[in-house]
């Protein structure tokens, strides 16, 4: 089950990385992403807000703010097929 999710989150974040080069944009004060990689705009499913998008340092996954009827809350940025966009973490390993 853990390989599967693995997968799942890897596949598109071999598309999204390639948006590594010149990365999203985030605010200083707020976190939020202020521009979008374009590959991860020609992804994402309709009717998320991409307003107020950030990564989420656990999994390296977009993750958007939803406000709905009772709390506020962040959701997975998700594909027109219903998966993940996620990134790779970056490497905080130490060599030497």
């Amino acid at each position: 089950m853990r390989l599967r999710r693995l997968i799942w989150c890897l596949s598109p974040s071999v598309i999204a990385a390639c948006s590594a080069a010149s990365g999203p944009e985030v605010t200083t004060n707020s976190g939020f992403i202020t521009n979008l990689p374009e590959q991860v705009l020609t992804m994402v499913a309709p009717n998320q807000d991409l307003n107020r998008v950030r990564i989420d340092p656990a999994d390296g996954c977009y993750v958007y703010e939803y406000a709905g009827p009772v709390e506020t809350t962040y959701l997975p940025l998700r594909t027109v097929r219903g998966r993940p966009i996620c990134t790779q973490l970056p490497d905080t390993t130490e060599t030497g």
